[in-house]
């Protein structure tokens, strides 16, 4: 058996007491260090002598611990920061490089409303081979392809520990009891971080704390040019752009060269100090690419998402290039139902929803009564079929019609859904690029004049509302309407 081997490990030193945010942050980054170069370095030593199997090598991803010992009473303004009740909890945690400012927040908040002590240590999970040499830039070759077996020398991931037990409210303990501190295991995150960089083609460091989601490549056009206009303005803030194949441009006037395979959801980053720029991902058309995108992001702990893309108008008063602004979503995509049951309400983020009707009036210059000319608020309603009109309409009519659903889509509500349930604040502006139970439907001929005059002001909309999200503290912009009864200390 694998496990009668003897296991060689890293030296696994005790657990150590910190009051001070930023050396606990670096005991985690020595640890996790540690515990990546020891593994790599016998990948390497087991490849190149094409032994290794008479012993097992096993590092351990680092945790933070806290021991809570009474009912405190936190700030009740804060939605995150704090316990709900006395006993031991505890977290795994990956890439403390790549989290760092992150996890120095969470911990300062709860050494603040907590019992002033967290402890850092070597956790029990073993840490992958495949996200420990990811880390420094290698891969795993196929098992089989080597003369042993990679399973009898290293530890491979394990969906045990991979998993939304947490933010899925499943009462997810770890094996020794303790309760999680933050919403997400480590290998969950590595898990993450893995796929963003398959499906977006860049790497998790160059996303922004602020995404905008669309479903049209006209989209990325007009980010793009709107970038290059911010780094031609010393005083816009912004310092790069990076694009697909991980490109870095300062200089407004550099070429993003074509990569040689485009990724399925290619992601764009308008970047700013301290992550507080703009990322702008492509997800396509269709709930699941909806949610695998949102999936994977929300590992990255981001203060916002919002949707900007096209939908189908339902109301004969809309015209082309309206826009909606949704309030309410109705949720046929089917693609959450399992980790979120459609009984359950998505509702509005009044700080979300302020932001974008203000910069509706901004770049539309119009207020109060005048900007309905424009722009309408209600329910959207979000199916799985792109062809939905070539049924029989009588049931889809009449339960968009019972909903009072003003625009179709079929990403917005699984993008907003998803931020509920991982505790993002989220938000959806889209604008009406064809009516179809009107007779209006989206050709080539049409399109062409909606795309030119519309697209642009569109995606300004959205960057202008991320712009004044950036302004607002993370403690009131994430709003407790996210939060369930027992919830993590770490947003």
């Amino acid at each position: 058996m694998t496990e009668s081997l003897p296991i060689e490990t890293p030296d696994l030193p005790g657990h150590e007491a910190f009051t001070d945010a930023a050396a606990a942050v670096e005991r985690l980054r020595m640890l996790y260090d540690e515990a990546v170069s020891f593994l790599t370095r016998h990948f390497h030593a087991a490849l190149k002598s094409h032994t290794g199997v008479g012993v097992r090598y096993r590092a351990f991803y680092p945790e933070i611990r806290l021991t809570a010992t009474s009912y405190t009473h936190a700030d009740s303004r804060l939605s995150f920061g704090h316990v709900t009740q006395p006993g031991r909890y505890s977290t795994t945690v990956t890439q403390p490089d790549l989290f760092a400012s992150y996890l120095e927040k969470q911990i300062a908040l709860l050494l603040q409303t907590q019992s002033g002590t967290v402890y850092v240590g070597v956790s029990e999970t073993p840490m992958p081979l495949h996200f420990a040499v990811a880390k420094a830039g290698l891969t795993v070759p196929q098992d089989g392809s080597m003369t042993f077996s990679l399973r009898d020398v290293f530890d491979t991931p394990d969906l045990k520990v991979t998993h939304d037990a947490i933010v899925n409210g499943e009462g997810f303990l770890y094996e020794d009891g303790s309760r999680p501190l933050a919403p997400f295991t480590a290998q969950r995150v590595d898990y993450s971080l893995a796929r963003l960089s398959h499906y977006t083609a860049t790497d998790a460091a160059h996303f922004q704390n602020h995404v905008l989601f669309t479903n049209y490549q006209f989209y990325v056009d007009e980010f793009e040019a709107y970038a290059r206009e911010a780094l031609a303005d010393p005083d816009s803030g912004y310092t790069a752009f990076v694009g697909p194949g991980n490109q870095v441009i300062t200089d407004p006037e550099a070429v993003l060269e074509p990569i040689p395979k485009m990724p399925q959801m290619p992601s764009y980053h308008l970047q700013r100090p301290g992550g507080q720029g703009i990322t702008l991902v492509n997800i396509g058309v269709g709930p699941s690419n909806a949610k695998t995108a949102t999936d994977h992001i929300a590992v990255l702990r981001p203060h916002v998402w919002l949707m900007v893309g096209h939908c189908a108008g339902l109301r004969n008063s809309q015209r082309l290039g309206d826009f909606v602004l949704a309030h309410a979503y109705l949720r046929e995509d089917k693609v959450l139902d399992d980790d979120l049951p459609i009984w359950v309400p998505i509702p509005a983020l009044a700080e979300v929803q302020i932001a974008l009707e203000d910069a509706v009036e901004e770049v539309a210059e119009l207020e109060g009564y005048e900007l309905k000319r424009i722009m309408r608020t209600g329910t959207v309603a979000t199916l799985d079929n792109r062809n939905w009109e070539l049924r029989d309409n009588s049931g889809p009519v009449q339960r968009l019609s019972q909903s009072r659903a003003v625009a179709l889509d079929m990403e917005s509500a699984t993008i907003a859904a998803n931020g509920f349930r991982f505790r993002v604040p989220y938000g959806t502006l889209l604008c009406v690029s064809d009516k179809p139970l009107h007779g209006e439907l989206k050709l080539p001929g049409m399109a062409t004049d909606f795309y030119k005059t519309q697209v642009a002001r569109h995606l300004l909309i959205g960057v202008r509302a991320m712009e004044k999200l950036r302004e607002m503290p993370l403690e009131r912009l994430h709003s407790r309407k996210l939060r369930s009864f027992e919830e993590t200390a770490f947003l």
